[in-house]
């Protein structure tokens, strides 16, 4: 059984690390502005979706900024030394209400068909399913056909290693194949957290006693990192998220070595404590 295990493990590895399928790590840097680099159709569809919005807010702002300069100047005191008195403009208060609904309605279109392709697939090839506690997270494989589940905590400071990203690393990755739809559930056991990943463009509450879904599908193999985004208590900053993003044949090997792994492991608690209630 651990030859087994150390074999599919050793395969994993050699696939993922020496094979250089992991290519890119998509984290926070320093002084950054902008987004991180789209690597799911929901976050391309985001981004371009924000370029849409930065548009719409320029024009509208030098709009104003002209308007107010010609304001200004037209009815300065030099200008109009005895100034006109009046109430209502009929023409202007159409305007000021008709103008911001037309820019309203030309947002909401490209908004809820962004807000409708984000909610879920028809199409998943897998599930996952997220588990937020207070602090970490933990994960299942369903679609495995066994109890594949684990725990993922954030690695301290005094473990990081050379090259590893402080307070982003756990010790367990969620690995996903690239180019296939996952649909993820997302719940918590006892308070509100989230779950996000900004690369990917998804971010879902997760609520105990709810299961709220997603899904995401990674266009390259790299490591991607997120964080919980939601104000969950004391150690709120110290709940990372890492996903490991792999071709399908280094996740296949990866699936082999998680059944002997994590399944077992499983297995043998149950039949710990079944073998201890018959004892008692």
């Amino acid at each position: 059984m651990l030859k087994k295990r150390l074999t599919a493990l050793a395969a994993f590895f050699t696939t993922t690390v020496i094979g250089g399928s992991i290519a890119m790590a998509q984290a926070p840097e320093e002084w950054q502005m902008g987004f991180q680099d789209a690597h799911s159709p929901t976050m391309e569809k985001i981004v371009s979706f924000n370029d849409v919005l930065l548009w719409i807010c320029i024009v509208m702002s030098v709009g104003i900024v002209g308007l107010m300069a010609y304001i200004l100047v037209r009815f300065s005191r030099k200008r109009n030394p005895v100034p006109q008195k009046f109430s209502h403009n009929s023409v202007v208060e159409v305007l000021w209400t008709v103008i911001p609904v037309i820019i309203l309605v030309i947002i909401a279109i490209p908004s809820f068909r962004l807000l409708y392709f984000m909610d879920r697939t028809t199409e998943a090839e897998m599930t996952i399913k997220a588990i937020g506690h207070q602090w970490y997270w933990s994960y299942e494989y369903p679609d495995l056909g066994e109890d594949v589940s684990f725990d993922a905590f954030m690695i301290p400071d005094d473990e990081i290693e050379e090259g590893q990203i402080r307070l982003l690393e756990t010790d367990e990755s969620v690995v996903v194949p690239i180019d296939t739809n996952i649909r993820l559930l997302v719940t918590a056991d006892d308070v509100l957290h989230a779950w996000t990943i900004p690369s990917f463009g998804i971010k879902i509450d997760a609520v105990p006693g709810r299961i709220n879904e997603g899904w995401f599908r990674v266009d390259a193999e790299g490591v991607y990192y997120g964080q919980c985004s939601e104000l969950c208590g004391r150690d709120h900053a110290f709940m990372p998220i890492r996903v490991k993003a792999v071709s399908k044949e280094a996740y296949a090997e990866w699936v082999a070595y998680a059944k002997e792994e994590f399944a077992s492991n499983d297995s043998d608690e149950d039949l710990t404590v079944a073998r201890l209630a018959s004892a008692d």
